[in-house]
């Protein structure tokens, strides 16, 4: 399942300053209750967040290995994939954006609630702009806004 919400009025005013247009965050996470916080850190900074439960779902979303359809969702600005789910990882759904050519600039922020340094390295060498110990807090966001800017300058 995928969800989506907030539109240009859940934006911040300063997010929507320093980002211009407006900012579009894909979440992926198996489980609801990491999906929802993230879901709601990002609304209070990011115009607005596409959720989906699982890494397959995400392919689906992003139309990945369709070379006729790919490129045609709107435009993502980051994504935001738990490491450990069902039937496809975060890190193969991570080397499955940094093989596309349309989507492979977009950062790509691996979560886990294990702290595995050689797990960390491998995302990190694959591509991944940042690696995030679950829960995030508040102050992740602040990291998160950062990459955005940086990414859209």
């Amino acid at each position: 399942m995928l969800s989506s919400g907030g539109g240009s009025g859940s934006c911040s005013k300063d997010m929507a300053v320093e980002l211009g247009d407006e900012t579009h965050v894909l979440v992926v996470d198996d489980s609801l209750i990491d999906r929802k916080l993230v879901e709601r850190l990002l609304k209070n900074s990011a115009c607005k967040v596409t959720t989906a439960e699982n890494a397959l779902r995400a392919v689906e979303y992003l139309r990945l290995g369709n070379d006729t359809l790919e490129g045609t969702v709107s435009e993502v600005n980051m994504i935001i994939t738990d490491y450990c789910m069902p039937g496809m990882t975060g890190y193969e759904l991570l080397k499955k954006i940094k093989e596309s050519s349309i989507l492979k600039e977009v950062p790509v922020i691996i979560m886990s609630s294990e702290n595995i340094p050689t797990r960390i390295s491998q995302c990190l060498e694959e591509g991944a702009k940042m690696f995030m110990l679950k829960p995030l807090k508040r102050s992740d966001v602040k990291q998160l806004k950062w990459h955005l800017m940086k990414c859209r300058n």
